[in-house]
């Protein structure tokens, strides 16, 4: 019979496959950016805070904070290099240097706020339960935040009432990641990775409820529009 234990990390393997999915969904968005040699109209600040969200979870799950949680730590870890890539991209392709320099100071401005809860984290707090506390404060803000980036997108379908801007594929990777780090949380409690990936499996359910009503009065695509990258492939899930 399966241990609890064992189950756990079967599940968050699985979480681990889905989550890198994830963050593979821009890739479309750069290519065309490589492909272009521009940035033209993207914006880098979905990724900006993709990176300290996965920052966070990287030391919430280090067992120095959260004994027993290392896949939590691999997955952000993976994601966090994933994003510092596609920033990397989007700078040599800024043609007007504007964005470099913000990705900069943002990043900067990241990496002190990073160390200062490090530190406080270390210093302050000298018990398992009092660190998973103070920095799974920080990683749910920021994940809740993250998972209610689709909202913009969603009114966007009840508004035109198209899925157009809302791809299926999107919107089931977001529902399983959710439920599966749900899972995950729930097998061995953790109510941080709950909360934050509870909530996100309600919005990918939301955003699917919403395909399946609206799918049949989305407009037809032409062959022109396949050049254009929806707005949804810039968003990153938590």
């Amino acid at each position: 019979m399966l241990s609890a234990e064992a189950a756990r990390n079967v599940v968050g393997i699985i979480g681990n496959v889905i989550s890198f999915g994830l963050f593979l969904s821009p890739v479309p968005t750069f290519y065309r950016i490589w492909k272009r040699k521009d940035v033209e109209e993207f914006q880098f600040i979905p990724y900006i805070v993709t990176v300290m969200n996965c920052m966070l979870w990287v030391f919430y799950g280090l067992p120095i904070v959260k004994p027993d949680s290392i896949l939590v730590t691999t997955i952000n870890a993976i994601g966090l290099a994933l994003e510092l890539i596609y920033l990397v991209i989007f700078c040599i392709y800024d043609k007007r240097g504007r964005g470099r320099k913000q990705v900069a100071y943002a990043l900067a401005v990241e990496v002190f706020v990073m160390a200062i809860i490090v530190i406080g984290t270390l210093l302050g707090f000298h018990t398992h339960k009092r660190r998973t506390l103070f920095v799974g404060i920080f990683c749910d803000v920021l994940n809740v935040l993250m998972y209610s980036s689709p909202l913009a997108i969603m009114k966007k379908v009840i508004t035109t009432k198209s899925v157009e801007y809302m791809p299926l594929y999107l919107s089931l990777a977001g529902f399983a990641n959710g439920c599966i780090w749900a899972a995950y949380a729930l097998i061995k409690f953790d109510p941080f990775i709950l909360v934050s990936n509870g909530l996100g499996a309600l919005a990918g359910a939301a955003q699917l409820i919403l395909y399946g009503c609206y799918y049949g009065t989305t407009p037809k695509r032409s062959k022109e529009d396949d050049e254009v990258v929806k707005p949804s492939e810039i968003q990153l899930s938590g």
